[in-house]
């Protein structure tokens, strides 16, 4: 921890809950604490192109990092440091990782801490609470610096925000929303986000009842064949000009014409609840990145589960060239054939 912060972690313990209204008025004016310059990776601008995050004043290089795949795998240190190390040194200046990455260990931040601890000025970084509540969201953001190794973090973000019921949890007195506006009224995060792949009317309600900077969405080839979060959501967004963050790009694989799908059985007895499916997928890493790109979006994520995974995906973002309208509409009719595999996330059942 910097010593030059020493009140945060005290704060984080000692501080008391704000007013439902308070919340629905934004962070106030008045903080405590300094936050150091945004971070710079000095080989992002010749690596890959970059673009605005939103109104944040961060120059994102359009591939960025995700905490998943070997970044979450446990005990997984010799795999997922050196990804994390060579991203950096390849240009990437954004990291994403989860306070649920990882299981109970929390192992994507523990991976992410381990770099950090070295580099901490060179990747804008950013994490998630799944809590809903104000008091287990300042237990996650505690835990979460602990294990990142720093005293601040660039965006803190509502995981998975997928149902109404969300978001009256997040936005209810006691709920995580008064957590993420302290945090960032003390500033132990620079920025507030809000995440989702389930369904798009939460996240549009999520937004619309608070100016957060970043919405980080599911976005696909598969995307506008259920529940489409480009038809409307990512619209809103773009009118809020908000940093806009895309995942689930090939969908773990799924959307790939060379992703071999596991035995049936194993698909049954998944954790992740997936809709089961003996196809591969349709679209080339290349088309399924560019289409991504080809949206209004200031990034993608990704996680890699190898140095040759991730070096090929800072390639193709280096030659990007966003595709015409002919060609998204044929990258959309190509994924229709496995699009509900290609969107599990939004097929998983919800309480």
């Amino acid at each position: 921890m910097n010593p030059s912060r020493p009140n945060r972690r005290d704060f984080l313990k000692s501080s008391g809950a704000l007013t439902a209204a308070a919340v629905l008025a934004g962070p106030a004016i008045a903080r405590a604490g300094t936050l150091p310059p945004l971070p710079v990776n000095p080989r992002t601008q010749a690596a890959m192109p970059t673009r605005n995050l939103g109104k944040t004043g961060y120059k994102v290089g359009i591939f960025s990092l995700g905490g998943q795949a070997s970044i979450e795998r446990p005990n997984n240190f010799d795999v997922a440091v050196p990804i994390i190390d060579r991203a950096l040194d390849l240009g990437v200046n954004y990291l994403d990782t989860s306070s649920i990455y990882g299981g109970p260990a929390r192992w994507s931040e523990q991976y992410v801490g381990v770099v950090m601890k070295r580099r901490r000025n060179e990747a804008f970084l950013a994490t998630k609470t799944k809590e809903r509540t104000r008091d287990g969201s300042m237990r996650m953001i505690e835990e979460s610096l602990k294990l990142l190794n720093t005293d601040h973090v660039d965006l803190w973000q509502l995981h998975d925000v997928g149902i109404p019921e969300d978001v009256d949890q997040i936005f209810a007195k006691g709920g995580a929303m008064e957590a993420l506006i302290e945090m960032h009224e003390q500033k132990v995060v620079r920025f507030l986000g809000v995440t989702g792949h389930h369904r798009p009317d939460a996240l549009m309600e999520a937004i619309n009842r608070y100016p957060f900077d970043c919405i980080l969405m599911a976005m696909n080839a598969a995307d506008p064949h259920h529940w489409s979060f480009t038809d409307q959501l990512l619209p809103l967004a773009v009118e809020k000009q908000m940093g806009i963050i895309g995942m689930k790009v090939p969908s773990r694989g799924r959307l790939l014409a060379s992703w071999t799908p596991p035995p049936m059985e194993k698909q049954l007895h998944s954790w992740e609840g997936i809709v089961p499916t003996d196809k591969p997928g349709t679209l080339t890493m290349r088309q399924a990145m560019y289409y991504t790109l080809s949206r209004p979006v200031s990034t993608v994520i990704i996680g890699c589960d190898s140095v040759a995974q991730l070096e090929e995906n800072v390639s193709l973002a280096r030659e990007f060239t966003p595709f015409n309208e002919q060609q998204m509409q044929e990258l959309i009719a190509k994924a229709e054939p496995v699009s509900k595999q290609a969107l599990f996330f939004r097929f998983l059942g919800r309480p």
